[in-house]
């Protein structure tokens, strides 16, 4: 009697897994969809009703697993900044800081990091800045929340950095974070791949120059 109830438990247990798996599943699709429709009709065209019908998913699991369009953007543009690596982009920025003795090697990873990024994340932050441009209040808020936490994060960067003394003397932490910051803008990436054709392999190696250029 303890083993069926012990079996009919795993089964339960497998169940519970599965009906998980295929949740994230349906939230990756989601995501790819909302990505798709948002970048190709911009974030006004867009609705929710559409996003849910090309990911096969009801406009009621969108909502809850995101909470509308903004969700959704906020979540795309997280994803975004995972980078295509298995472990995420965030992670090894950091290992590159605390292990590479080389200043002029690590504003060359630096540089390899924005052309592996930007493609993925600097569209996204355009459509935030278009939409809040236009007076979606809920996308102004997050223009301004994503412009402050990436600042943050650069500013992480320029105190690690500076700490393991990689940086020419006399520079300050504002002073690295605002280079770090300019170099991370969706605006660069706008006008140098966007509009004047650059690969993100030519812009990384443009931020790689510059940095070297400005910090060392």
């Amino acid at each position: 009697m303890s083993e069926a109830v012990k079996g009919s438990g795993g089964v339960r247990n497998y169940d519970s897994s599965r009906r998980r798996e295929r949740a994230n599943e349906s939230r990756r699709e989601v995501l790819s969809r909302a990505r798709e429709l948002l970048l190709s009709q911009g974030f006004g065209t867009t609705t929710i009703a559409q996003i849910a019908r090309a990911a096969g998913v009801s406009g009621e699991f969108v909502y809850k697993n995101f909470g509308g369009k903004p969700g959704l953007v906020r979540a795309i543009y997280d994803e975004s900044l995972l980078g295509i690596a298995d472990t995420p982009a965030e992670a090894r920025s950091d290992r590159a800081q605390q292990t590479e003795t080389d200043p002029r090697a690590l504003m060359a990873q630096f540089g390899r990091f924005v052309a592996e990024i930007s493609p993925l994340g600097s569209p996204v932050l355009l459509l935030i800045r278009d939409a809040a441009a236009s007076g979606d209040a809920d996308m102004a808020v997050l223009l301004r929340e994503v412009d402050d936490l990436r600042y943050q994060r650069m500013l992480h960067n320029a105190r690690q950095v500076i700490s393991r003394e990689l940086l020419r003397p006399g520079l300050s932490e504002a002073e690295t974070a605002d280079v770090f910051f300019a170099m991370t803008s969706a605006e660069l990436y706008e006008t140098l791949v966007l509009k004047r054709g650059w690969t993100p392999e030519r812009l990384g190696r443009f931020v790689e120059a510059t940095l070297v250029a400005q910090l060392l």
